[in-house]
């Protein structure tokens, strides 16, 4: 049994990782556009950002099934492209992780490239250098803690992703069963309690150790801004 609950929980890794890996370039994309350019309907790009923080999760995995399913448009597309199936795979699971910790990446993100000195940007394109190298000397590194610490908030939101997962995947074990799904299974057993609350505790354990890491990556970035202005 222990060597299930092993399994998955390293399954659930697997999928947390990939899914901010998948999630964190398009969401910098986004952060930076909401946080660096003025154009109608930013409003309407920040409502959208926002919707699988407030929709019901069912209702975003539906979605995902629709889109990425095997009868879907973007689902076919990835499989006849790329060979690439999300419907009751691990890549699926990741893709619904990855959607709902999507706000959750684009928020501090954006708010530590708004924090960035332009100043300093200016400075360093007045000395010669390209837009592209005043990004990567500039701009990512003072960016760089926000980006962090919306890394590691997403993780921990994919983590735990239960009601677009099991909508879009199902539980499948081995598959597509995370650690929330096991959960769920293990408590409709009338012998899956003990199992369970071990599944629980360690949940618990890697949320808090992700929102402590996330809380701490902020504080140095408010620290920081702080000196520079000092």
């Amino acid at each position: 049994m222990m060597e299930a609950e092993t399994a998955i929980v390293l399954l659930s890794a697997k999928v947390a990782l990939a899914a901010i890996l998948l999630a964190l370039p398009p969401a910098f994309a986004v952060a930076w556009l909401l946080a660096r350019r003025r154009f109608k309907g930013k409003g309407f790009v920040q409502a959208v950002v926002t919707l699988p923080l407030v929709l019901p999760p069912v209702v975003t995995g539906y979605g995902l099934l629709l889109l990425f399913g095997t009868q879907g448009p973007l689902g076919r597309l990835f499989e006849a492209a790329f060979g690439l199936t999300f419907a009751f795979r691990w890549t699926g699971a990741a893709l619904a992780a990855g959607v709902m910790a999507f706000p959750l990446l684009v928020r501090p993100i954006r708010l530590s490239l708004e924090a960035v000195d332009r100043g300093l940007e200016e400075a360093a394109e007045t000395l010669g250098a390209s837009r592209i190298v005043v990004f990567l000397t500039v701009t990512l590194p003072l960016a760089l803690p926000g980006v962090l610490a919306g890394a590691v908030l997403g993780f921990a939101k994919a983590l735990g992703e239960f009601g677009a997962t099991i909508t879009f995947v199902s539980n499948i074990p081995g598959e597509t069963q995370t650690l929330s799904l096991a959960i769920y299974a293990l408590l409709q057993s009338p012998t899956g309690d003990t199992a369970a609350l071990r599944l629980i505790v360690v949940s618990i354990l890697l949320a808090l150790a992700a929102v402590l890491l996330s809380e701490w990556v902020a504080r140095r970035l408010t620290e920081r801004g702080g000196d520079g202005r000092a």
